[in-house]
C-alpha cells in the first residue's frame, strides 16, 4: 500500500502520485466586506458566550463525542472589527473534523469563507479528509456542503438520542418543524492519490 502522504503540486511520492484537490493561496483571505481570522485567545470568551447561546450548551455531541468548541481551534469571519461568523474544528491522525460552522450572516460568503479557510488549514496539516456531522433536520446544512463538494458518506439512524444522554438540551424539534433523531456524516477528500 502507497503512503498517504500528500505532496503539492502532482510530485512523486512513494509508488503514487498525490495532488491537491484545490490549491489555495497561503495568505489569509481577505473578502470584500469581511475578513477570516484564526481564533486567538482574545476571542475565546466571545466563543464561549455564542456557543451557549446557538448551541445551547457549552459543548456539542458528534458520534458519542463531546467537544467543546471555545477550547478548539478555527476561524472567525470578522466585519468593521465584529464577529460574523466562526467555525471550529479538530483534527485526529490525517483527518479534520469541522466541529461547529456557525454564520450570524446569511447569504454574504461568510460560511463559505470559513469552511475554505478550515479546508486550508487542513491541508496545511497534511489532512486528507475533512468531515463533519449534522442532523436530519439540517435541510439548508445539507445543500449548503453538498454544493461546496461534500458527499453524504452515512447516516447514522437514531444516534441523536444517544447523543441526547451526553446532552439532554438537544432539542427534539429542529428546523421546519422536523424531529431531530439521526447523524448524517458528510466528507471531503482534500487529497487524491493517482496511484499505479
Amino acid at each position: 500500500m502507497a503512503s498517504r502522504e500528500p505532496v503539492v503540486n502532482g510530485e512523486l511520492s512513494k509508488g503514487g502520485l498525490f495532488m491537491q484537490t484545490q490549491v489555495r493561496p497561503n495568505a489569509p483571505k481577505a473578502h470584500a466586506d469581511f475578513q477570516i481570522k484564526p481564533i486567538g485567545e482574545e476571542h475565546r470568551d466571545w466563543l464561549r458566550s455564542k456557543v451557549q447561546e446557538i448551541w445551547n450548551g457549552r459543548f456539542v455531541v458528534s458520534r458519542g463525542v463531546q467537544h467543546e468548541p471555545a477550547n478548539l481551534p478555527g476561524f472567525i469571519a470578522f466585519k468593521d472589527n465584529q464577529p460574523i461568523g466562526v467555525a471550529t474544528y479538530h483534527i485526529q491522525d490525517d483527518e479534520c473534523q469541522l466541529i461547529t460552522l456557525d454564520s450570524l450572516v446569511q447569504w454574504q460568503g461568510v460560511g463559505s469563507a470559513l469552511i475554505d479557510a478550515v479546508e486550508e488549514e487542513a491541508r496545511k496539516q497534511a489532512c486528507s479528509r475533512m468531515w463533519m456531522i449534522t442532523t436530519n433536520d439540517n435541510i439548508d446544512g445539507l445543500r449548503f456542503y453538498q454544493r461546496r463538494g461534500y458527499f453524504i458518506c452515512a447516516v447514522h439512524p437514531s444516534a441523536v438520542d444517544e447523543s441526547r444522554k451526553l446532552k439532554p438540551s438537544i432539542p427534539l424539534i429542529g428546523n421546519y418543524g422536523i424531529g431531530i433523531r439521526d447523524e448524517i456524516e458528510l466528507e471531503k477528500f482534500l487529497w487524491c492519490w493517482l496511484g499505479w
